[in-house]
């Protein structure tokens, strides 16, 4: 592996082999989010326990401390809104420059198997790569399905995140399914985090399926709203950060979700 890649993807995967993202980046399809209306507000307190923040370039520029250490995972895919008529109709966002610029420590791209933009998301993921590759920038591929959440089952992952891994991803986002996850890992060549995808109803029910999918295969979360749409996010995040790299069970992040909770 390149020294650089290497050197980038060590500062987003901690020396356990594990990573907690904290995506903010949803504002680029879906306006102002709940609880996401300022940014910097909403992650003033979560940073610390981050071990890499997944943002638009213009919240980066708008609301991150220059001087914050933690490592960024640029967005650079977009070019449709909730309200469009299919989300898969994207583009590449940001230009190559621009990713220096802003000293990246990856990027991150949707992809959109099996919609009626598959070939157009997929050759954006190759175009990304090509350029990337050439400066030691790592690509995240994040496994999208838009409104298709029929799709979220093992076999349609397994698909996604392998092309992903063999169009040159060096990680692949994708959601967690109870059933076969061990399939969609163990058919991707490079490490999967797992998405967050919609607020699930309680804390128990978000710990056990990290903790699963983490026994599954998977090295880490990208969780945005099940942390910072939840009454106490810091807590949540710190749970979570228990089970990531302390390897804690659901009930053990429970229980410290419910103590830091209660001191609040």
């Amino acid at each position: 592996m390149d020294w650089g890649i290497e050197n980038r993807l060590s500062r987003l995967i901690k020396k356990d082999g594990r990573c907690q993202f904290l995506p903010i980046d949803h504002g680029y399809f879906q306006g102002p989010t709940s609880c996401l209306e300022k940014p910097s507000e909403t992650i003033r307190e979560l940073l610390p326990y981050a071990d890499g923040l997944f943002v638009t370039r213009g919240v980066l520029r708008s609301s991150i401390p220059p001087n914050s250490q933690v490592p960024i995972i640029l967005r650079v895919s977009g070019g449709t809104s909730i309200i469009g008529t299919d989300l898969a109709n994207e583009t590449i966002t940001t230009s190559i420059e621009e990713i220096i610029r802003l000293n990246a420590a990856a990027v991150g791209i949707s992809v959109f198997v099996g919609s009626d933009y598959e070939k157009q998301t997929l050759t954006n993921l190759t175009q990304l790569v090509d350029q990337c590759e050439d400066f030691g920038i790592p690509v995240m591929a994040v496994t999208a399905v838009g409104k298709e959440l029929e799709k979220r089952e093992a076999r349609y992952l397994a698909l996604s995140c392998r092309i992903a891994a063999e169009l040159g991803a060096r990680i692949v986002k994708t959601y967690y399914c109870p059933e076969d996850f061990e399939k969609v890992t163990g058919g991707c060549p490079v490490p999967i985090v797992i998405a967050g995808g919609p607020k699930c109803e309680t804390e128990f029910e978000v710990f056990e399926f990290v903790y699963d999918g983490l026994q599954k295969g998977a090295i880490g979360i990208n969780l945005g709203r099940n942390v910072w749409q939840n009454p106490h996010p810091v807590p949540m995040m710190r749970a979570l950060n228990a089970i990531i790299h302390r390897n804690s069970t659901p009930r053990e992040a429970q229980e410290l979700f419910e103590e830091l909770s209660s001191k609040q």
